[in-house]
């Protein structure tokens, strides 16, 4: 995609800070880190979002992000995060799959989930859709 700044990034006309490359995958730094290590893991080929991409191509990105996540452990970091964002709801902002490989400390201030409780008997009835639609 022409206007894609991810595509621009796989094809070296914006620069990254790149710590993995093959032939398929480019992981590169987040230039707006949630904390220091902050991973972005791409696939070459451009795709909206998980849900647009084939199962290989996500089998791929993953498998890069485990490694990525490892080294970071190895580094330091106390845990990780691995999310991938699909659409402006979710928090998607750059529509280019990605996978997001985020280090993570105690403390360290980034709380990603507001949980809430299901009402009564809601619980069931949306595992009957989610069901119905598999």
């Amino acid at each position: 995609m022409e206007d894609c700044i991810f595509c621009k990034i796989i094809k070296g006309d914006i620069p990254s800070t790149k710590v993995y490359e093959d032939e398929d995958v480019l992981a590169f730094l987040d230039i707006a880190p949630v904390n220091v290590g902050h991973t972005l893991i791409v696939p070459k080929e451009h795709f909206r979002n998980a849900l647009m991409t084939p199962d290989d191509k996500i089998m791929d990105i993953f498998k890069v992000g485990k490694k990525i996540a490892e080294a970071l452990r190895a580094n330091g970091a106390e845990g990780i995060n691995i999310t991938l964002n699909n659409e402006r709801a979710s928090g998607q902002t750059v529509f280019h799959t990605h996978l997001h490989i985020i280090p993570r400390f105690e403390n360290d201030g980034h709380n990603p989930w507001n949980q809430k409780s299901y009402k009564d008997n809601e619980a069931g009835e949306v595992a009957r859709k989610i069901i119905a639609k598999l």
